[in-house]
């Protein structure tokens, strides 16, 4: 596949800044997400995938504890599962993502933060039509080729695996996300630096310095939301 997981990592930075938003964050994702189902990982996909995830921003098991506890009792707060899709400085392309118990509010934040960064909101599918959704796992101490063998052996459904930066990055569709975490586990796979389900840009785009800084200060706004939970761009942000 070649793409790098640069954005990915540069997510988990921003995220990374500020501990207790992450874990705010967190906590109203494990908590929709056990409401969708049973509140047990083991029989709640939709749960396991958040907590592995939440596992590679270093949540501490008692915000997982406390949403998961919330989901039992007998609080019905409702959220809803947002997308949004705009455009940034010189046409490019973002991706939001947001849970929401308040439909109006976010809608205005989201676009407020676009308006005032330099871009727009678009309609649903401006851009989301170059992007795919892709499972992907970054992690080192395993040899690409071998692993993508032994992959192949478990007969799991893996799209590709690569060498990039050091860090050996396996792709696979967004419905083969669980397959492709046991497997690794089962191989021996303990620390992760990304297992998420996520939007890949089909081909990414570089900036001037300083339309850069401009880009990031959007991004940077956007995920100064509460509501925000996940933000994908189409910009190679470097190293």
């Amino acid at each position: 596949m070649g793409r790098k997981w640069n954005n990915i990592k540069e997510k988990k930075a921003q995220k990374d800044k500020d501990t207790s938003r992450v874990n705010a964050k967190f906590g109203r994702e494990i908590y929709v997400a056990a409401k969708k189902g049973e509140p047990n990982p083991e029989s709640n996909q939709a749960l396991k995938a958040v907590l592995d995830r939440a596992k590679t921003y270093s949540v501490p098991k008692h915000i997982i504890d406390k949403a998961i506890d919330k989901a039992k009792g007998s609080d019905d707060e409702a959220f809803d599962e947002l997308r949004y899709e705009g455009f940034g400085p010189e046409g490019t392309m973002i991706i939001v993502d947001a849970l929401t118990n308040n439909v109006n509010r976010t809608a205005s934040d989201v676009r407020a933060a676009f308006g005032k960064n330099g871009g727009n909101m678009g309609v649903s599918g401006a851009v989301s039509y170059m992007f795919d959704a892709k499972s992907v796992f970054v992690f080192t101490g395993f040899d690409p080729e071998d692993t993508m063998m032994e992959l192949m052996e478990k007969d799991v459904d893996v799209e590709d695996v690569t060498e990039e930066n050091g860090f050996t990055v396996v792709y696979g569709t967004p419905q083969a996300f669980h397959e492709i975490k046991e497997a690794l586990d089962e191989m021996g796979v303990e620390d992760y630096e990304v297992a998420e389900q996520t939007m890949i840009a089909q081909n990414e785009v570089s900036l001037e310095e300083e339309t850069q800084e401009q880009f990031e200060k959007l991004i940077e706004a956007l995920d100064d939301l509460e509501d925000v939970s996940n933000i994908y761009h189409n910009v190679n942000l470097g190293e």
